[in-house]
Order: C-alpha cells, then structure tokens, then sequence
C-alpha cells in the first residue's frame, strides 16, 4: 500500500505554499547569502583575515576596509566572512550529528514503544533538563576548547529535542492504515521504519534542523565569546564581539559588525523555518 505522502502532487503543493510564503522567501534569500559569502570568502574576501596593519587599526568604513578595522588593523569585512564561514562548519557539523543520533533514538522509541520508549525518554528528559547553554559549557570546561569539541559539545545539546520530535512524529504515523497493512503483510522493522514511517514523519525533522540550525549559530557565538571556542587569531563571530568590547568608545565596529552577522543569520534561518513548518503542515498549507 502506498502512503499518502508519496502522491505525486504533494511536492506540488509544499513548493506552491513555499514560494507564496513570505517569511520562507526572505529567510530563504537571507540564507543563501550567508552560505555562498561564507563558501566563497576565499575568494570574496579582499584582505587576509588574520593580517596585522596597525596604522589602520581601529578606523571607520572606508573604500579601503569596506566595515572598517579590528584593533590590530584587520579587515572586518574579511574577518565577518571567515568567522559565518566557522560558525556555519560548526552548526552544520554539530544539527548532523545531533539529528543523527537524536533522530535515531526518537524512531526506535517511537516505533518500539514499551520499555525502549521509557527508557529513551528518560534520557532525552535528563538532556533537556539542563539549560542547553550551561551543559555545552560544562562539557567544553571539562574538555577545552578547539573545533572538535565546539561541536560535541552543541551536539550533545541537540541529542534530545530531536529524540522528543522524531519520537512524537513517530507515534503520530505509526497508527495509520498503510503502516499496519504494511506489518500484515511480514514487513521487517528495519523495511517499516525507514522505508514507509520515516519519509512520512520527515516533516516536522526538516524544520527542526532549520531552527537548530539558528540555535547552533547563536551557540557558537555565545560559547566564543566566553574564549570557549576557536582561539584568536582565528576569526570567530563571537568572539570577534567580545574583543571589540574594550574599544567600543573608540570604534564600535569591532563589535557592531560581527554582531550583526550573527543576528542576521539567526534571523534568516529562523524564518525559512517558520515557513517550511507552514508549507510542511496541510493544516496550514494554502491550496
């Protein structure tokens, strides 16, 4: 039996309901910006990014330095795009694993019930029970720093919402008519859970990993701006705030234009996931 979601009009319809929605639009444009300017800085960047000018140092929007200077004369401009480039490694790493590991466990607890259910469930209880912020300080404090361990520690942090949204996605499909025909007819678990109850539960895990996508951004930057991130010289939107802090009497860009970097790449991946969820779910959708 075919499910429903396999229709040949569906995708139809959730592009149709996209492209009307304006907050997809914008996020989506919003997005896309950052991503090709972070895959392209190499190229785009007109200055090396950790190059000293101390004549330069701390100076205003120019034709030179088109976002002004860093307290060491560096290009801000530059600098912007290798840091969104970071922080965009480090998200897309770190909502990977976490949708992996998560999305994993909340289909078996879904799927399995029983004392698999209870267990699985504790455990994403115990992971959201602690504010998501001090559990990655508290893994990077026993850790250090570095790359590697940026992304444990965020992915440790998204294990369990994805758990608590694949595992009600699950719950949801699992009782229709096409899954038990399917468990009628001898289909393994394996077949059933990721050839016919994954694809129909993908929606609400697609916007989620746009909206840990904006968490994981605004993470990297507050854990950099503690020093708990990549350390200087290599740029970092967070902690590229945190150094300008001392000179914000004298030039304020230091902190105003990686600050807004990371708001506006917040801002975008929030609203593509606003209206991904819209054109996602029929109850919203527009016909």
């Amino acid at each position: 039996m075919t499910p429903p979601s396999s229709t040949s009009s569906a995708p139809a319809l959730i592009w149709k309901s996209l492209v009307r929605n304006r907050s997809a639009l914008i996020g989506g444009t919003i997005t896309l910006v950052v991503l090709l300017g972070a895959l392209l800085a190499p190229l785009i960047a007109p200055w090396d990014p950790l190059k000293f000018d101390p004549p330069n140092r701390l100076s205003g929007p120019s034709p030179e330095h088109w976002l002004g200077t860093d307290q060491y004369g560096r290009d801000l401009f530059s600098r912007v795009l290798f840091g969104a480039r970071f922080s965009l490694s480090v998200a897309a790493i770190s909502v990977l694993v976490g949708l992996l590991v998560g999305g994993t466990l909340g289909l078996l607890a879904g799927y399995f019930r029983g004392w698999v259910d209870l267990v699985l469930s504790r455990l994403a209880d115990i992971l959201i029970a602690y504010p998501a912020i001090l559990l990655a300080i508290a893994f990077l404090a026993f850790l250090g720093g570095g790359f590697v361990n940026l992304v444990l520690a965020i992915s440790v942090v998204f294990v369990g919402p994805f758990l608590r949204v694949a595992r009600a996605a699950v719950l949801t499909v699992r009782e229709e008519l096409y899954v038990e025909a399917g468990r009628a007819m001898g289909a393994s678990d394996a077949r059933m859970i990721f050839r016919t109850i994954l694809p129909n539960a993908s929606a609400p895990l697609i916007v989620e990993v746009t909206l840990r996508f904006a968490y994981a951004v605004l993470a990297e930057a507050a854990l950099s701006f503690l020093g708990l991130g990549i350390q200087p010289p290599f740029p970092a939107l967070g902690s590229m705030v945190s150094e300008g802090r001392a000179f914000l009497s004298l030039s304020p860009w230091g902190s105003i234009v990686p600050g807004c970097a990371i708001v506006l790449m917040v801002l975008g991946f929030n609203l593509l996931g606003d209206g991904l969820r819209d054109a996602l779910d029929p109850r919203l959708r527009r016909h």
